[in-house]
């Protein structure tokens, strides 16, 4: 038998073109290389995580694009697994590297991963996104080209005739009359607005400012007001807060705690939205975030009486009448089921309800200490203060009083800094468990090690207001390690994450296009309004929809129906925007 030489023209050809084909097959972008989208921090980690068991130890390079040149070798680290997930991943350190450039990571027999910046200032595009989303859920004006681009429209829903419901109904304002209450952001993905998840958003975004000034105020976010001297968040802000004054009944200071259709609209543009809208019920949750935002308001925008005149005074005024209407009150909680065996129409929009106040007392109660000085108010946050630290969601709002009473603690009396002092206490004993071995999660991250981490909208809820308490321990500690696991969160929410997803709409190599958002989806344009967070992985699927996965962390599904993963909201961008500003303000600065 003739022996075969590779010296053969013939067989060394088709040999090479195998060998070749192989390496191209190799090399191929892998999904499953998976890490921040948007980039990274020069002088910061950097991390990376391959969802594949056999990622584990393997040898992986770190290519410059621009040079072609390799500039990084490492080995990945042991496999990691979760309680909940039967999915091994190896995690990828790189953060030797601090030049800027545009990178690439390649893993011998696995793949490629998408390529990725190293920059300074990383995150500043995407937060101005996050804050001018809320210009696109304004109400009551059209949203024009010179500020909108492509996502203009008309006018919607300009609420000047909006009726009282019978639950809402009082001497001097009774069942069937009309009120005028313009203003104000559509709260999610419908059209509706409510006192409780505004009164929430608001006082985050105010906390924003309080905690950021320098940072904020240089930003630009392109809305009609940006030529007064205001900073464009308080304009904003505003925008809102002129809504939810007229929530509040002038004749007892009670305020309404929605205005909204009876059921949802259709997935409509707002300007072809025609069912009557109502004011509904008046409740303590309501006056109570009402006030607590109000009184923190008011002592911001005293800087800003040029522009916002006699605002300030109004604004505390309010929210004083709105506090003693829930002290004579307490127990005026919403529940709609019940309201609605009693007055028609039944209402089915979202109920913001609540099954106690002590929270939302507290939370009231302490801006009106710090914006007044008033011990009155001081005893009433003594009382309702939490035993630990919560972290701030709409539903439990005392994680908002313990900041600011942090936030102030050394400007109060001495009876209020020993208040400010357990509250600085206990959101510090909450930011070290947190941050306990976060490192070696399977995503490198503090958030997403438990199966409880994943619900409806854990993406602002658990992920970024806990990025924001990690900042909060950064700035009252200086310790490293609470600014690294504000980073790793973030880094979580850009797509180190099981799905794959950066859960910001237009931004990174695969985000979200179809959002649970009737403004994107009426509007005829394919790609959703920018700088939205979406709810997140939520094993509940109470929307039915059908998921690809029943694994905690991957309950997540990019389809407009699906309202209990990919909605957005404004609660969820106000604690998404914080996060995204404070963090490129504290590492531009740092």
């Amino acid at each position: 038998m003739k022996a075969i030489h590779f010296y053969n023209p013939f067989l060394f050809l088709l040999f090479f073109c195998l060998c070749t084909s192989c390496t191209q097959k190799e090399l191929e972008t892998n999904d499953s290389i998976r890490l921040n989208q948007v980039g990274f921090y020069p002088s910061e980690e950097k991390l990376a995580v391959v969802v594949a068991e056999e990622a584990a130890y393997k040898k992986f390079s770190v290519r410059n694009l621009k040079t072609n040149q390799t500039v990084f070798k490492g080995v990945a680290s042991p496999p990691r697994s979760s309680s909940f997930s039967p999915k091994k991943t190896a995690v990828l350190s790189f953060s030797e590297i601090e030049t800027p450039g545009r990178y690439q990571i390649e893993i011998p027999s696995i793949g490629k991963s998408e390529p990725f910046d190293i920059k300074g200032r990383l995150l500043q595009d995407m937060a101005l996104a996050g804050l001018k989303a809320f210009y696109y859920q304004r109400t009551a004006i059209p949203i024009e080209e010179p500020y909108a681009g492509k996502w203009n429209r008309p006018a919607g829903h300009p609420d000047d005739n909006v009726m009282i419901h019978p639950s809402a109904a009082s001497p001097g304002r009774p069942a069937g009359s009309f009120i005028s209450s313009p203003k104000g952001w559509y709260d999610a993905g419908d059209y509706n607005k409510y006192v409780v998840n505004s009164g929430f958003t608001v006082g985050v975004l105010l906390s924003l400012f309080e905690d950021y000034p320098a940072y904020v105020m240089q930003m630009n976010t392109q809305i009609p007001e940006s030529a007064n001297t205001t900073p464009d968040l308080l304009d904003e802000i505003y925008w809102n807060l002129a809504w939810m004054l007229t929530m509040q009944d002038p004749a007892d200071g009670g305020v309404y705690h929605k205005l909204t259709t009876p059921g949802f609209e259709g997935f409509i543009t707002p300007a072809d939205c025609r069912k009557q809208r109502y004011v509904i019920a008046k409740t303590a949750t309501a006056a109570l975030d009402f006030a607590a935002s109000m009184a923190q308001a008011s002592r911001i925008f005293t800087a800003v009486e040029a522009d916002y005149p006699g605002l300030s005074d109004k604004m505390l005024e309010a929210s004083r009448r709105a506090f003693d209407w829930a002290v004579k009150n307490p127990d005026a909680l919403y529940k709609q089921e019940e309201m609605n065996k009693r007055f028609k129409p039944a209402i089915t929009t979202g109920a913001y309800g609540d099954r106690s106040a002590d929270d939302e007392f507290f939370w009231a109660a302490t801006e009106l200490y710090i914006t007044t000085g008033e011990n009155i108010y001081l005893n009433l946050a003594e009382k309702y203060a939490p035993k630990h630290f919560t972290l701030p969601v709409w539903s439990n709002v005392s994680g908002m009083g313990c900041l600011s009473m942090v936030r102030y603690g050394q400007s109060l009396n001495e009876k209020g800094k020993i208040l400010a002092d357990k509250m600085k206490a206990r959101l510090l004993v909450y930011a070290d468990s947190a941050a306990k071995n976060a490192e070696l999660s399977p995503y490198a991250a503090a958030y997403g090690r438990e199966a409880k981490d994943f619900f409806w909208g854990c993406n602002s809820d658990a992920a970024s207001n806990q990025g924001m308490v990690f900042l909060v321990a950064w700035l009252l500690t200086n310790d490293t390690k609470y600014l690294t696991n504000a980073i790793r969160n973030m880094d979580y929410i850009l797509g180190r994450n099981a799905t794959g997803y950066c859960y910001i709409t237009g931004y990174g190599y695969k985000s979200p296009m179809h959002p649970h958002h009737r403004l994107s989806a009426s509007d005829g344009i394919e790609e959703p309004i920018p700088g939205f967070l979406t709810g997140g992985p939520n094993p509940g699927k109470q929307d039915r929809c059908e998921y690809p996965s029943d694994i905690p962390d991957e309950c997540y599904i990019d389809v407009e129906p699906s309202y209990a993963s990919n909605e957005i909201a404004i609660n969820w961008q106000s604690l998404f925007t914080y996060f995204a500003i404070a963090l490129d303000a504290s590492l531009t600065a740092n």
